[in-house]
């Protein structure tokens, strides 16, 4: 297993801080949907879609609290993905500098979390989704306790998963639904009474089996 300064790695928060500080030198794959078809279909329309960026928020780990994740639950009266579990994010703007400019922006203004609260520790490759969007994941440390306010129009609730079941690729679980009278396969994850799935329950077990993979590699 990989070792960090002070030790032996043995949770799933240390094994991401170091699984992400081997990426830094390298260009992310895509994340794949778990749908082939899906898959297909979005990247052969990848150059015309739109670019966007989302947050993982993940808090720091101590002795006396273990890291979380902060996910959202989008507004019922959103005309898509209503009442959905999400990353807080949203579309690039011409304002925007880079994908972090945009994960942090559209933080601020989903959740009230202050980009200076924020520190990026890196990104994932993009995810081309059938909804004309392709995503970017930012990945950012900020402190436990931290106070949010959830914009009204577009988020219904926020909630906090424990990182450990987060980064577990066993704990998602392989389903089907029907979409325009036709199967197709998602991901999801249950926790409490919250049901991830779509495109966060992708993102984030696509970053699970990426830092499971870290954990087994030789030193």
């Amino acid at each position: 297993m990989t070792t960090s300064q002070t030790g032996p790695i043995s949770t799933r928060y240390d094994i991401l801080l170091d699984y992400l500080a081997s990426q830094q030198q390298r260009h992310p794959g895509f994340i794949q949907h778990p749908n082939p078809h899906v898959n297909r279909m979005a990247m052969a329309q990848l150059d015309s879609l739109r670019k966007a960026a989302v947050l993982i928020p993940v808090t720091r780990n101590s002795a006396t609290q273990e890291s979380h994740v902060v996910l959202t639950v989008r507004s019922a009266n959103l005309k898509s993905h209503a009442g959905q579990i999400s990353l807080p994010g949203g579309t690039w703007e011409a304002r925007d500098a880079d994908a972090v400019s945009t994960a942090l922006r559209e933080s601020e203004e989903e959740i009230g979390l202050r980009r200076d609260a924020v520190e990026i520790i890196g990104q994932l490759g993009e995810m081309a989704l059938p909804s004309g969007f392709r995503v970017t994941p930012v990945i950012g440390l900020i402190e436990p306790g931290l106070q949010f306010t959830p914009c009204p129009v577009e988020v219904a609730d926020i909630f906090q998963a424990p990182l450990e079941l987060v980064l577990n690729p066993e704990a998602y679980r392989r389903s089907e639904i029907l979409f325009n009278e036709q199967p197709r396969q998602i991901l999801e994850l249950l926790f409490e009474d919250y049901r991830i799935w779509g495109a966060t329950a992708n993102i984030l077990h696509h970053l699970a089996e990426a830092v499971t993979r870290h954990a087994t590699m030789p030193d």
